[in-house]
């Protein structure tokens, strides 16, 4: 069995830090691991569902390996629901900033601004785009008449300092996403049930956002229950 996984940086993330997308402990790898396959990982830093939209549409290494996925893994969502001092255009921006000094100023300044600014600020990406860029992803993939399975998540939790533990976008985007997967036939895989109280019990990384090995275990372990239960026959299993 081969997973096709859009993602987000809670795929790539360790406890202490980012990791290549092959490393044996990350959830997509363990998920692969005990359905006796493999993971690809499309993913990156902040992406929204939006961003595996782009993704999907644009990058041509993802068309090529649509003809041999067995399972289509939509694991973003989470970094919707983050608040967003700044437009997205304007944070995504502050990278292309120069001199070199002054990017890291800005960014510096931006940085210390962003928990006093979270409370006040609206999310990364609405919640009704963010079902919209689900159906939208999907949609694309049956255009081209790709049946394999999809599955989904319910966006998961944070304790981040960084966003001041501000998460008032959460409820939204969790119904939104639940709405799109029912109107879809899509199974989710309820991320703060499997993961919150090691989230909260600060047990993952230290920024509160991302998880620690237990937690990829733990993610890892049900995805590969849930996409058992969707996806393999009896026989197969």
């Amino acid at each position: 069995m081969r997973l096709l996984v859009l993602g987000d940086s809670l795929s790539f993330f360790g406890p202490s830090g980012p990791l290549p997308a092959d490393h044996p402990r990350l959830w997509h790898n363990i998920c692969a691991a005990s359905l006796g396959g493999s993971a690809e990982l499309a993913a990156g830093f902040g992406w929204t569902a939006r961003d595996a939209w782009w993704a999907l549409t644009g990058d041509p290494r993802i068309w090529s390996l649509l003809p041999t996925t067995d399972v289509l893994v939509f694991a973003v969502g989470s970094m919707d629901t983050l608040p967003s001092p700044l437009p997205t255009y304007l944070r995504e921006g502050l990278r292309y900033v120069r001199p070199d000094w002054l990017r890291r100023w800005v960014r510096a300044r931006y940085t210390a601004a962003q928990p006093l600014l979270a409370p006040y600020a609206r999310v990364a990406l609405p919640a009704a785009l963010t079902a919209r860029y689900l159906r939208d992803s999907l949609q694309s993939v049956r255009n081209l008449e790709y049946t394999m399975p999809a599955v989904g998540i319910v966006p998961s939790v944070h304790r981040a300092p960084s966003y001041a533990f501000v998460h008032h976008g959460h409820a939204a985007a969790v119904s939104a996403v639940r709405g799109w997967a029912a109107r879809a036939d899509v199974p989710l895989l309820d991320l703060p049930a499997v993961i919150g109280d090691h989230v909260r019990s600060g047990a993952g990384n230290p920024d509160g956002m991302h998880w620690g090995w237990e937690g990829h275990e733990l993610v890892g372990k049900a995805m590969a229950a849930l996409i058992s239960s969707v996806a393999l026959s009896p026989s197969e299993e």
